[in-house]
């Protein structure tokens, strides 16, 4: 009994300790706020409290915040000129950061993989392959590319950037169903599940933090951000019996070529259709760190 109240005030002095040199506190709201060309306003006081609860979250959710922002300036090159090529808003890229973290490994346990965090049956509707051996979920420009068939069919049913991005979370039907059922046409304005009600403020207020990290008391040096990793694309159009084997070749290790192509989901590529898929090997050169070939992407933080 004594240990366990040992450890406790241990623990609370340490936390104490910790906090004591932190300035603790909240941060302003917005009037109004910009996604996808539309102005959204927050002086209602149910949208003010519901992005106050988004940028809160994120200022004090100090790992998950500083990863993100270090990811961001490794995949937003990835993904902005694919969302460009489609006619879809740049701000749709805060659309993956909320549903991932930009983690590209990411599963949840419903199953949603990617950094899209696509479902299998609607991967496999926009054009994914998704088998035990191929997941195309994790390809991060064909996963793009399938969010932007998902995206436009939305914005074609709604006329709507803001229901589009709530509809990726809700659902189509949904969003379709309760504007009939409650009168009114803007998601924001409906009442939802938690999770979707917050959906749309997560994505305004993560787009806020990281256009300016420094207004919730975030900086990272230059060379603290991940930087962009050159690829060169292998096609290959027959089986490949032994992936470790192959990267060996590639002059890779499994891990790496497994890093850099999550799609890859066994240890073998079978292959019986014969069809054509590029595996990307990362240059030899960008493979060790410089801070040299660091080039932030985000113009506010050069």
């Amino acid at each position: 009994m004594q240990r366990k109240l040992l450890i406790l005030s241990l623990f609370v002095f340490i936390t104490l300790c910790i906090f004591a040199g932190q300035n603790v506190g909240s941060f302003p709201v917005p009037a109004k706020v910009q996604f996808a060309g539309q102005t959204i306003l927050l002086d209602r006081y149910d949208m003010r409290e519901r992005f106050d609860r988004e940028q809160t979250q994120i200022a004090y959710t100090h790992s998950t915040s500083i990863l993100i922002l270090k990811r961001a300036n490794r995949y937003f090159p990835i993904i902005e000129p694919i969302l460009k090529a489609n006619g879809i808003p740049d701000d749709f890229k805060y659309l993956a950061v909320i549903e991932s973290n930009l983690d590209t490994r990411a599963l949840s346990p419903a199953t949603a993989a990617g950094l899209w965090q696509l479902m299998p049956a609607t991967a496999k509707e926009f054009g994914l392959e998704v088998t035990d051996e191929v997941d195309e979920r994790y390809h991060i420009e064909k996963a793009t590319e399938a969010a932007c068939k998902y995206l436009k069919s939305a914005f074609n049913r709604y006329r709507s950037w803001t229901n589009a991005a709530v509809s990726y979370n809700a659902g189509m039907g949904k969003i379709s169903s309760e504007q009939q059922k409650q009168y009114v046409q803007e998601a924001y304005d409906m009442y939802l599940t938690s999770e979707s009600s917050r959906y749309l403020f997560r994505i305004l207020a993560m787009k806020q933090f990281i256009e300016n990290p420094y207004r919730l008391g975030y900086r990272i040096e230059r060379d603290h951000y991940y930087q962009h990793i050159n690829t060169t694309k292998v096609a290959v159009n027959d089986s490949i019996g032994d992936l470790a084997k192959w990267a060996q070749e590639k002059g890779l290790n499994y891990a790496q070529l497994k890093e850099f192509n999550l799609w890859l989901r066994d240890r073998k590529l079978t292959n019986p259709k014969r069809k054509e898929y590029l595996i990307d090997i990362p240059d030899t050169g960008d493979m060790i760190f410089k801070s040299s070939k660091i080039k932030i992407h985000n113009p506010v933080d050069e």
